[in-house]
């Protein structure tokens, strides 16, 4: 199928899903990941009304920022990011999927030049392959990132692992939304952290059930992954 199509039938799977979840499909952002992705591919995306596009590297996400869309493109950015990278990068997005470190919100508020919507990535499976803080860390983490004004906490993120014992992954995202929670109970100006950044191509079906607001869908829409 093309890509227009890919994200047709994926537009309807996710209604159908939040129709069944009790939840309304506006509650969720689709985010097309496009890394390895070409220029002209991700225009593709754009114009089948995808306007929310993820990269993972600095070089990809300005490649495609150089490109001309028709329609607006937001922006966010899922990589890990290197302190000596965050000057050429942070005032080109308007997302931050992965803040788990002071020193980069640090970086970051030395170098914004306006607020920066950032999701805290939280290591719920505890993989040593993944990067993130662990769960018992994150109410102090968000509680020291009000010293930076130009961070705004807006929710968590977290990757479940990959399986197919769906019990291990509902439990996963269950966690998050539960950490999510406790966060808004805190009432934070700086962190009003409603959104669940969490699902993939191969488990979005049960993020959405478990309250992820941004999907992160790449092999489904550009046959790669994010």
């Amino acid at each position: 199928m093309s890509i227009e199509e890919n994200i047709i039938a994926l537009n309807q799977e996710i209604k159908e899903i939040c129709k069944k979840a009790g939840r309304a499909k506006d509650e969720i952002t689709l985010i097309a990941v496009t890394k390895y992705v070409t220029i002209e591919r991700t225009k593709e995306v754009v114009n089948a009304g995808v306007a929310d596009i993820a990269e993972n590297r600095l070089e990809g996400l300005l490649e495609k920022q150089a490109a001309h869309y028709d329609h607006p493109v937001t922006w966010h950015f899922i990589g890990n990011l290197q302190s000596r990278k965050v000057k050429s990068l942070i005032n080109q997005i308007d997302y931050f999927h992965a803040l788990d470190r002071i020193s980069i919100a640090k970086e970051i508020n030395k170098r914004a030049e306006k607020e920066i919507k950032c999701f805290v990535q939280v290591n719920v499976s505890g993989e040593a392959t993944k990067n993130g803080l662990k769960p018992e860390e994150v109410i102090q983490f968000i509680d020291e990132l009000k010293a930076f004004n130009k961070i705004k906490v807006v929710g968590l993120m977290t990757m479940a692992p990959h399986t197919k014992d769906e019990a291990i992954i509902r439990s996963v995202f269950q966690k998050l939304r539960a950490l999510r929670d406790e966060v808004m109970n805190q009432q934070w100006e700086h962190a009003p952290c409603q959104g669940l950044s969490m699902g993939m191509s191969n488990d979005y079906q049960i993020a959405i059930e478990e309250g992820a607001t941004h999907l992160r869908i790449g092999s489904l829409i550009v046959n790669e992954e994010g």
